[in-house]
C-alpha cells in the first residue's frame, strides 16, 4: 500500500524568460563591443590637429605612420623607405584603387613625411591623406 506524501510533488520546470533575458544581454553586448572596435593599421603617435581636416572614405587603405624618431611603419612593420616603395608598388599592382594614409607624429621632422608622400606620389598613387586629429574645445572654468 502506498502512503501518499503530504507534499503534493511538483514536476521540475526550466524557467526559460530569464535565460532569455540572459542570451539578449549577451548578444547586445557583443554587437556593442565588436560596433565598437576600430581597426588601428598604424602605430600609436600623437597626430597634429587640423581645424579644417575632414572624414575621409575608407577603401582598401595603407597606413603609412611617421614615428616621432622618424622611424617609418607600413601597417605597423618598420621598414625602409626603399622597401616601402617596393611594398607600395606590389600593392598598387594588386589594386588600382589603393588609398594611402600618413599618419605622422606631430613631433616627428617635416622633412620625413614629405618624403613619404614624395614616395608614395613615385609609386604612382594619387589617393593620398593626412590624417590629422580635430583641436579640442577650450573647457569652461
Amino acid at each position: 500500500m502506498r502512503i501518499p506524501s503530504p507534499v503534493a510533488k511538483r514536476r521540475p520546470r526550466i524557467e526559460i524568460i530569464p535565460l532569455i533575458d540572459i542570451v539578449f544581454f549577451l548578444l547586445a553586448t557583443f554587437v556593442m563591443v565588436s560596433l565598437s572596435m576600430v581597426k588601428n593599421q598604424g602605430i600609436a603617435v600623437r597626430l597634429p590637429t587640423a581645424a579644417t581636416g575632414t572624414a575621409q572614405e575608407r577603401r582598401v587603405v595603407v597606413a603609412i605612420s611617421v614615428a616621432e624618431d622618424g622611424s617609418l611603419y607600413l601597417e605597423k612593420e618598420l621598414m625602409t623607405m626603399e622597401a616601402l616603395g617596393a611594398h607600395l608598388r606590389r600593392l598598387k599592382a594588386e589594386d588600382d584603387r589603393l588609398q594611402v594614409f600618413i599618419h605622422g607624429d606631430e613631433r616627428a621632422p617635416f622633412g620625413h613625411a614629405i618624403r613619404v608622400l614624395d614616395e608614395v606620389r613615385r609609386v604612382g598613387i594619387t589617393d593620398v591623406s593626412i590624417q590629422t586629429r580635430p583641436p579640442q574645445e577650450p573647457q569652461a572654468p
